[in-house]
């Protein structure tokens, strides 16, 4: 295999990258990473070196990093080395050894991509008259580039079945992931067999990192355990996985097309919620999966379904929380709302909560023993029979069709009819919220009460409200 010539072939196949581009290789000093650089040395391609040291292996971290600036001075690139307090980010974060290496790597790898972008890209006098830069110009684009290889892309797309990350995980590493920076595997392509056959041939030395040796890590017990184990069943298992990888990348296209489909029909933005007819996703199939694509983008996980499947069926004022996000059913919808946000338009109060701030104010909420009570009177702050009222109450904005019994009276009004008696502008009517307890509302904030809650001579315990009104 001509080595080279697939990896052009590659490269242009994919788009990945041109010889007007500026390349930032990231090189470890192993095999992989060598072979990268010779193979864009021979290509032609304009690089520099990014090195990580996470001083983990004392010297051997130390003798890595002085072979790759010697690798630069071979090639004659300019070297950029980051030196990482990797056990003591990973204690602070309460992260695997892996996941901190891996999290410092690419957050450096962004910073410095995003800090020298355009000192870089100009320093070659070959570009400097164009006077534009970026992949959504034409203009020359500066990337940082790993060595990830096919049998890396095995063991990704292996590592995610067994931990369940969906059809997404399944696609493997993708070879150009152009997000908050320009990332790019041009030897997707090519078998690790294939890289050392290529360095042998070009007498390209390499240091050895010992902890590839150890299972303690996930990565290389897969590599050196699991793979290993399964070839002695299914012999082209590699091949087979690789030729997966690619259905699995297009099975995802239509698979994510269709997800499109569902979420335009279900999903409704109102301000910084979504709200999704309970009755409308009932009828949706396959429900879990539908229902998980939604939920995934609010950080809720796959074993959360099942308790919020069982929303749909539930009575109103239930919810499922991630500390980031609940998801609340009210009434015939569910409703996905930053957790208690001053700006959600609908926040749960539990029932030990005695201060809510929310868009129009504050809420203070007491409790006040039958022998204490004291009438008031005065239309922000109100006394409810704490015995009628069901926690969690639900603090929201009116809306068309509700209604309530106005203290007072014995029949149902409706919010929009009782605003029109009181004389409300369209702008104060636009600032109305209400209070609600399993589904009735209890209170028009600043208004009235509902009837149905109003304190009586058999009143032991009084729920007082007070609200301080936003200015």
């Amino acid at each position: 295999m001509d080595l080279l010539k697939k990896f052009k072939d590659y490269i242009q196949q994919q788009h990945l990258f041109t010889q007007k581009d500026t390349l930032l290789l990231a090189v470890s000093g192993g095999v992989d990473s060598v072979v990268l650089c010779e193979l864009c040395k021979q290509a032609g391609y304009d690089f520099a070196i990014l090195h990580c040291n996470f001083q983990l292996r004392g010297a051997e971290s130390e003798r890595d990093e002085q072979f790759v600036r010697a690798l630069a001075e071979k090639y004659g690139v300019e070297i950029f080395v980051e030196k990482f307090e990797t056990e003591k980010y990973a204690a602070e974060k309460k992260l695997s050894i892996q996941e901190a290496a891996r999290g410092l790597r690419y957050l450096w790898f962004f910073k410095f991509w995003s800090d020298n972008y355009h000192t870089l890209l100009y320093k070659r006098k070959d570009i400097i008259s164009t006077g534009v830069s970026g992949w959504h110009t034409g203009g020359p684009v500066l990337y940082v580039v790993t060595a990830h290889h096919a049998d890396d892309n095995i063991e990704t797309l292996l590592m995610n079945f067994f931990k369940g990350t969906g059809i997404k995980g399944l696609h493997g590493i993708l070879p150009k992931d152009i997000g908050s920076m320009a990332l790019i595997r041009p030897l997707l392509f090519a078998k690790k067999e294939q890289i050392k056959l290529f360095a042998a041939e070009n007498n390209l030395p390499f240091v050895e990192d010992s902890s590839n040796a150890s299972n303690k890590y996930t990565r290389n017990y897969f590599r050196n355990e699991l793979i290993p184990g399964i070839k002695k069943v299914f012999p082209e298992v590699e091949s087979n996985l690789l030729d997966n990888i690619k259905r699995f990348k297009e099975i995802e296209v239509l698979y994510q097309q269709a997800i499109a489909v569902h979420k335009k029909k279900l999903l409704e933005e109102k301000g910084n919620e979504i709200h999704i007819p309970i009755l409308k996703l009932q009828q949706t199939k396959p429900l879990d999966t539908v229902l998980y694509e939604i939920i995934r983008d609010y950080n809720f996980t796959p074993q959360q379904i099942p308790e919020i499947a069982a929303l749909l069926k539930s009575e109103s004022g239930k919810y499922v929380d991630n500390h980031i996000y609940r998801i609340i059913r009210n009434r015939k919808w569910l409703i996905i709302s930053p957790s208690n946000s001053r700006h959600s338009k609908t926040i749960l109060i539990e029932v030990n909560e005695k201060y809510v701030p929310f868009e129009g104010g504050k809420l203070e909420i007491n409790v006040v023993e039958g022998n204490q009570i004291k009438i008031l009177n005065n239309q922000l702050t109100v006394q409810l029979d704490a015995a009628e009222i069901k926690f969690p109450l639900l603090l929201r904005k009116w809306k068309q069709g509700d209604y309530f019994y106005p203290l007072g009276m014995q029949k149902k009004k409706k919010l929009s009819r009782f605003f029109i008696d009181q004389k409300l502008s369209l702008t104060d009517k636009e600032k109305v919220w209400v209070l609600e307890s399993n589904k009735k509302i209890l209170w028009v904030i600043g208004l009235r009460i509902d009837d149905r809650f109003k304190i009586t001579p058999a009143t032991k315990n009084i729920l007082q409200i007070t609200c301080s009104v936003k200015t």
